[in-house]
């Protein structure tokens, strides 16, 4: 339902020039008047029950998490965050006790990764605990899902899968892996894991118009994405294919600047997973010269989920 209603609204709303990138991209990039900066912004709302359990995990985890998620999309953006509006929406039975537990983590987040609250907004209803955050930064040239070029090395940080063993809840978002990757190459496309590293990637190569030749085996599984396929019925594999909430980022650079990234003394761990084709679609190499196509899998947002991934 979200792609397909995002694809609705990019053909209503209206297109004005100082939105250089809208709908579509992992945050929006505003122009700021006759300069080469340009403001970022993304929003993102988590919600009792779907994103997740306030009756089982931390206010101040939940509050933590509410600005980290926003931060990864800045990341992915090759940007750097400068500021954050917050709303809640609070159960109106201990509605002050509840935010003050949320902002605990919010506060928390903010000073780790330098950002400023800016603003926001509170209310209180019948309804359960809901937190809304638009995080705004900076950049000169954004990093674009629909920019990656046949022949671009794709990498992926970090390892995969396995989220729901606790680090949905206190992510790192890549922030200064970014402000790293910026220094040493020339990034042509990227896009944040966070509904399931083949979803991910599949939209990003889609936008792009391109596709991918796979190395199956190179792809990073998390210690967490081990332990839990011991009891999920699901291999590591899988888990690293699909779980959802993983915050690294997905992003292609030339043969050139992937060689100078695999010499890199990296802020984290940085992984090849694969060369950009110009047939559309994921790929993986068989035996020989024949390839097989295989398809991409990730969380979908509904009321029913176990508040492990989104």
């Amino acid at each position: 339902m979200e792609q397909s209603f995002l694809a609705y609204l990019r053909g209503r709303t209206r297109s004005l020039p100082q939105v250089e990138v809208g709908i579509g991209d992992d945050a929006a990039v505003l122009s700021i008047g006759d300069t080469s900066l340009r403001q970022v912004a993304c929003t993102d709302q988590i919600i009792d029950g779907v994103d997740f359990l306030s009756e089982t995990q931390s206010l101040a985890d939940i509050g933590y998490k509410s600005i980290a998620i926003n931060l990864s999309d800045i990341a992915a953006m090759g940007a750097t965050p400068t500021a954050a509006l917050v709303t809640l929406a609070l159960p109106k039975d201990n509605a002050t006790e509840i935010a003050g537990e949320v902002y605990e983590g919010i506060l928390e987040a903010c000073a780790k990764y330098q950002v400023a609250i800016a603003g926001g907004d509170l209310s209180t209803h019948d309804g359960v605990l809901s937190i809304s955050v638009t995080l705004l930064g900076t950049v000169t040239d954004p990093w674009l899902r629909s920019t990656a070029i046949e022949g671009d090395a794709v990498f992926v940080s970090g390892s995969l899968g396995g989220s729901i063993a606790g680090r949905h809840l206190r992510p790192e978002p890549r922030i200064e892996l970014a402000n790293q990757l910026r220094q040493l190459a020339q990034v042509h496309a990227a896009i944040d894991v966070s509904d399931g590293f083949s979803l991910d990637l599949d939209r990003m190569l889609a936008a792009s118009r391109v596709g991918i030749e796979l190395n199956i085996d190179a792809i990073p599984i998390s210690d967490a994405a081990q332990e839990l396929a011991q009891t999920s019925g699901r291999s590591p594999l899988e888990h690293a294919w699909s779980d959802g909430e993983d915050f690294e980022i997905i992003f292609t650079v030339s043969e050139e600047d992937a060689k100078k990234l695999t010499d890199a003394q990296l802020e984290t761990q940085i992984t090849r997973v694969g060369t950009v084709v110009g047939r559309t679609g994921l790929w993986k190499r068989t035996t020989g010269s024949k390839f097989e196509r295989v398809f991409p899998q990730g969380y979908i947002h509904e009321a029913t989920a176990t508040a492990s991934e989104s």
